[in-house]
């Protein structure tokens, strides 16, 4: 897919980044950063459906999120790995 939108590559990004924190955490600091990685998911599943919803988008949903997902690791890695 050509021209996925930057912010939905930046919203990918930013939760994976928040669910790779959440190695090593326990107890407290595990929840907290539980909620802040599922506040930033949230927001990007939120975004994902916006852009499905244009009536110029062609995908489905779950394409469009594994086609950012995608765009997201080949351009800086997976965050869980690193």
């Amino acid at each position: 897919m050509a021209g996925i939108p930057y912010e939905l590559i930046r919203l990918e990004r930013s939760a994976e980044v928040a669910r790779a924190k959440l190695a090593g955490l326990k107890g407290e600091e595990f929840e907290a950063q539980r909620q802040v990685w599922r506040a930033v998911d949230d927001a990007f599943h939120v975004a994902v459906a916006q852009y499905a919803a244009q009536r110029d988008v062609v995908m489905s949903r779950e394409d469009i999120e594994q086609e950012v997902r995608n765009a997201a690791r080949r351009a800086d890695g997976d965050p869980a790995v690193e």
